[in-house]
């Protein structure tokens, strides 16, 4: 199961520095009819067709893992029913996209961007982490500034907000542009391992899937049960190696998987 990314930008990146603007989108309507039909690709399919035959020409190379999240899930149950999180909808999203940018700092060529003929890597110092989302025209793929900078309330926040907008096809310019990071939640639709495919410039994705309840063994070969999730990394092969994802990999699960660790490294 493939996930696609939309590059608003193009191939050539830039960023954008004029002020954002917000364009309101109705939904399709969408018949059935026993005819067939020819209809132009066009608008965000167009765009789609773009990014992905400038994406698909980037050697991809794959990494997958489980996680055990048992803390976490115990955590959430105790904080989203705290009066301090201001009645916003607090999902395990907002920690993964935090534990990818505490994550990120120690791996900073994973949140680089590379220019199309790949002759130069540019370090980006913002963490810009991109979430794949359903809208009236399809998948679409705002990003939330500054993660880096963010409290997990924070990043909580500004997800709920990118979601309603992009239910209402209310997006900015802004919202959808300089991503340097990208996760998809195919998760929250079904699955658990996928193979995403790269949001050009950046040179990282992942996807991750669904939390199941699933029997596991402990050290004395006891059966117990586990919140598991599966994540499915993919990265541009020209500029980054296998071990590099995988330690970055690694250090992210540590912290869904112990999150006392993540606050004791959250800056």
């Amino acid at each position: 199961m493939a996930f696609y990314f939309i590059d608003f930008v193009g191939p050539g990146f830039q960023q954008q520095t004029s002020t954002a603007t917000t364009t309101t989108i109705a939904p399709p309507i969408v018949t059935y009819s026993p005819d067939d039909r020819i209809e132009p690709i066009k608008g965000f399919q167009k765009a789609m067709v773009k990014s992905m035959t400038a994406a698909n020409a980037i050697p991809h190379f794959g990494y997958c893992d489980e996680i055990e999240l048992n803390e976490l899930v115990e955590l959430r149950q105790k904080l989203k029913s705290l009066p301090s999180t201001g009645g916003v909808k607090f999902t395990y999203m907002p920690v993964f996209i935090k534990a990818a940018s505490m994550a990120l700092q120690q791996f900073p060529i994973l949140n680089s961007l590379v220019d199309q003929n790949c002759e130069n890597i540019t370090y980006k110092g913002s963490h810009n982490i991109a979430v794949a989302m359903d809208s009236p025209l399809g998948l679409i793929v705002p990003n939330i500034k500054n993660v880096q900078n963010l409290t997990v309330l924070q990043v909580a926040q500004e997800l709920n907000r990118l979601m309603e907008a992009s239910a209402s096809g209310k997006l900015s310019t802004q919202d959808l542009t300089e991503p340097t990071f990208s996760l998809s939640n195919i998760g929250a639709i079904g699955g658990t391992y996928a193979k995403p495919v790269l949001l050009p410039p950046t040179v990282a994705i992942g996807a991750l899937g669904q939390i199941q309840a699933l029997p596991r063994f402990d050290s004395e070969d006891e059966i117990y049960k586990s919140y598991v999730m599966q994540v499915s990394w993919a990265a541009d092969h020209r500029v980054i190696d296998g071990a590099t994802m995988a330690r970055f990999s690694n250090l992210w699960k540590s912290y869904l998987q112990t999150p006392s660790s993540m606050i004791l490294n959250m800056k």
